[in-house]
């Protein structure tokens, strides 16, 4: 990962955006979109700025200025100059995706978004409200956190209760709750690894990982693998699988052998 991503709030906040033409225009339309009030200048509170200017020369120095007054900045088309890059957006609000490249290909980051936008019902945004609306019922009826998440995991699978490509998945958060949803049972999966690259993980794999609760794994098994799984996911360095697994989903992972 070369950038950190992040998300801003830019609700009432003062962005800085130097320059004309239609990719000065382009950024007002993204702040604007984000709730941003604009200016053409620096001003006391801005926080970050876009410098949309042709003349290279223009846009360096502009982007010095302002990075000298603490602020930081996007320069549009000159990824070197930047301190942030804006991603390709696909909007379900309050559901957002963000395609980034790290201002190697906007081209290839406009292509993956349209890829998505084609697979996301346009009601994605409702389900997100509705889960929302219902966190003290959630809180209610799983008091364990563990429980509530694997209750919530198990309905978001593809084909359960409230699959996040099923357009009506919003209607049936009520439903879901009376009816004799249980949270997926504890279990033991393993993976035994085809090789150390993570391009090669099977799709059953790259699914586990990003499920599993705790993952054992033998000390020769890859960082570039383990980052593949959820970040709040328990590590266990293992010589072998447990006996008696922690509750929820736990993976061993081993590599293959000669």
């Amino acid at each position: 990962m070369h950038q950190f991503p992040i998300f801003l709030n830019l609700t009432g906040r003062t962005v800085v955006l130097v320059g004309e033409g239609e990719a000065a225009d382009a950024k007002a339309r993204l702040i604007a979109r984000a709730g941003g009030r604009i200016v053409s200048a620096w001003e006391e509170g801005a926080t970050i700025a876009f410098v949309a200017l042709d003349d290279d020369a223009e846009a360096r120095i502009a982007a010095a200025d302002l990075r000298a007054r603490g602020l930081l900045v996007n320069v549009v088309d000159r990824p070197d100059l930047c301190d942030f890059t804006t991603p390709a957006i696909v909007d379900r609000a309050p559901v957002t995706i963000a395609i980034g490249t790290g201002g190697a290909s906007a081209g290839l980051a406009k292509a993956v978004r349209q890829r998505i936008e084609v697979l996301l019902p346009a009601r994605l945004g409702a389900l997100a409200s509705a889960l929302h609306a219902a966190r003290g019922a959630m809180k209610a009826r799983w008091p364990a956190a563990p429980d509530r998440r694997r209750a919530i995991d198990a309905a978001l699978a593809p084909g359960g209760a409230l699959d996040p490509l099923d357009g009506d998945a919003a209607d049936k958060v009520a439903g879901w709750l009376v009816n004799d949803a249980a949270a997926e049972p504890s279990r033991l999966e393993t993976i035994r690894l085809a090789s150390i690259d993570p391009d090669d993980l099977t799709l059953r794999a790259a699914r586990l990982l990003g499920e599993a609760d705790h993952i054992f794994h033998e000390e020769a098994v890859p960082a570039a693998i383990l980052d593949r799984a959820r970040a709040d996911a328990v590590r266990h360095i293992a010589d072998a699988p447990p006996a008696d697994p922690p509750p929820g989903l736990s993976l061993w992972l081993y590599p293959s052998r000669p």
